[in-house]
């Protein structure tokens, strides 16, 4: 049997079927008009609800994202000299812990009021930094945790970098260095591998693991020899003399 013949019996079936199945379709449809009605008035409103949602969150996340910039330019006021006035023109703190307190709680009711937004999810991560910078070693890593598991790889990873910055200061060594080696084996538009690999070599560094030290800042000006990253190598280097 000729392919064409083939082709044209298998499209006759399918259209044989494809009619019979709707004519089962109209006389059900006949016979069942007012569940179709209440059914089509279901879809509807389903419909509308999916379409109201979707307004309410754009509608959210625009207000969330005013708030957010106002948190952002809170960590970005001046921390006024020892002894200073406040100047009412000019916004400032006299300390950076309480700048950190007071994006701590800007931040806070971001996630608070606005939940599921994308301003929350970076709101989340600030929290994690503000708390590492109050001191408050395990909300920060409760945080910084939440937020490293994120789909956004670029958030998650800015995560990632500010936890093992807190596992480095607080003496966990291995649990930063294992978090390092994440980054520069997945690195995203945040965090860079050499990035990941300054970090790493100066956590070894701060912990008196000078061999290793070395070892990473002489990796970084093998692979990139003319980067910022290896011209920082070459001066963290020669530290270790």
């Amino acid at each position: 049997m000729r392919a064409e013949v083939r082709h044209q019996l298998k499209q006759d079936k399918f259209s044989r079927t494809t009619i019979q199945v709707a004519e089962r379709t109209v006389h059900w449809s006949v016979e069942h008009k007012g569940k179709l009605i209440a059914g089509a008035i279901v879809v509807a409103v389903v419909a509308a609800a999916i379409v109201g949602a979707w307004y309410y969150l754009q509608q959210q996340d625009e207000k969330a994202s005013v708030d957010f910039g106002k948190a952002l330019q809170v960590m970005d006021e001046p921390v006024r000299a020892p002894g200073a006035p406040a100047q009412p023109d000019q916004p400032s703190f006299a300390s950076s812990k309480e700048r950190a307190t007071e994006a701590h709680k800007q931040f806070q009711a971001i996630l608070d009021k606005y939940p599921h937004t994308r301003a929350a999810d970076f709101s989340r991560y600030f929290l994690g930094v503000t708390s590492a910078q109050l001191g408050d070693t395990a909300a920060a890593e409760r945080d910084l945790k939440t937020v490293g598991g994120y789909h956004n790889s670029d958030l998650s990873a800015l995560a990632k970098l500010a936890l093992a910055g807190v596992y480095r200061d607080t003496d966990r060594t291995k649990d930063a260095v294992d978090l390092y080696k994440q980054l520069m084996e997945k690195p995203s538009q945040t965090v860079s591998k050499s990035a990941a690999q300054i970090e790493l070599a100066e956590t070894y560094q701060a912990a008196g693991m000078n061999s290793d030290a070395k070892k990473q800042y002489e990796q970084i000006q093998k692979e990139a020899p003319q980067s910022q990253a290896a011209q920082l190598a070459s001066t963290k280097l020669q530290e270790l003399k």
